[in-house]
């Protein structure tokens, strides 16, 4: 017994992605379009997924114009038969799947007592949580057999509470509980679990977010002075794939509070109550 618990802490051989097919959710804009990107470059053989078709054939074309295979389909992930339809059309095209990158989401702001349409906890809980669940789940079998990689990109808001973000915390919260459960029950079978939590990246997720009346907001709720470039978050991405590591949280800052949380709680509450109070 001891002597498999050894196996499995071993740092794993660094990924290649030469060859490898990589399932790319929410791969229309934003973080999924960048990573397609870079990994076009490496060799990765693509199956990208998106509800808007013109923008996903587009990412895929410059993925193409790179040298990539790239397959688009259009997907949404809060209908399980899309999701099984993307695994079993990429498995159609390809014959595997090595990677499945859970990215597609939506954001919301607005504190508890502005929410007027309750029907968006459920509904970003579809998007963020389930929708990662349906794909893992139609893509598992290929996984198992390729002894292959999952991503989940949750969020900083799916580790620590964040003020005017209650439903948003709530679906990132239960993707990252539903991935950090599966990576135990996977290592049995070699499949390794990546979740990355990303702060505020420069990309147009919040925009394209809900407000508390269930409509898209417009704009972000977030200061995004200091918001990281969409291409370095794909680039920190890419090399925790490849390292098949556990986590990745992308900012000193963020590991600084996320350890302080753990010693002194009410202090972190206070750091964000104070920075939800100088943007409003």
């Amino acid at each position: 017994m001891a002597g498999k618990l050894f196996t499995l802490a071993l740092s794993p051989k660094p990924m290649d992605f030469s060859g490898k097919v990589v399932v790319i959710t929410g791969a229309s804009d934003g973080i999924g379009a960048e990573l397609a990107r870079q990994l076009a470059s490496t060799g990765a053989r693509l199956a990208l997924a998106a509800r808007h078709a013109g923008r996903l054939e587009a990412v895929a074309d410059q993925c193409r114009a790179a040298g990539a295979e790239a397959l688009a389909l259009v997907t949404d992930v809060t209908r399980d038969e899309d999701c099984a339809r993307l695994m079993a059309r990429t498995l159609e095209r390809y014959d595997a799947i090595d990677v499945l990158v859970a990215n597609a989401g939506v954001s919301m702001h607005a504190r508890f007592d502005e929410i007027t349409d309750f029907t968006t906890f459920e509904r970003l809980l579809r998007i963020n949580a389930l929708g990662t669940v349906s794909c893992v789940r139609h893509a598992w079998g290929a996984l198992k057999a390729s002894r292959g990689l999952v991503v989940g990109v949750s969020s900083l808001a799916g580790r620590t509470g964040v003020p005017g973000r209650t439903t948003y915390c709530m679906s990132k919260f239960a993707q990252t509980g539903f991935l950090e459960a599966l990576r135990i029950e996977a290592a049995e079978s070699g499949v390794a679990v990546t979740v990355v939590y990303p702060g505020v990246v420069a990309t147009e997720i919040r925009r394209h977010g809900w407000r508390g009346d269930g409509e898209q907001a417009g704009v972000s709720g977030l200061d995004e002075a200091d918001a990281m470039p969409v291409a370095e978050c794909a680039r920190q991405i890419v090399q925790a794939m490849r390292a098949r590591r556990r986590e990745l949280v992308m900012t000193r800052k963020a590991r600084l509070g996320l350890w302080l949380k753990m010693f002194a709680p009410g202090l972190v509450d206070n750091m964000a109550r104070a920075a939800l109070a100088r943007r409003t």
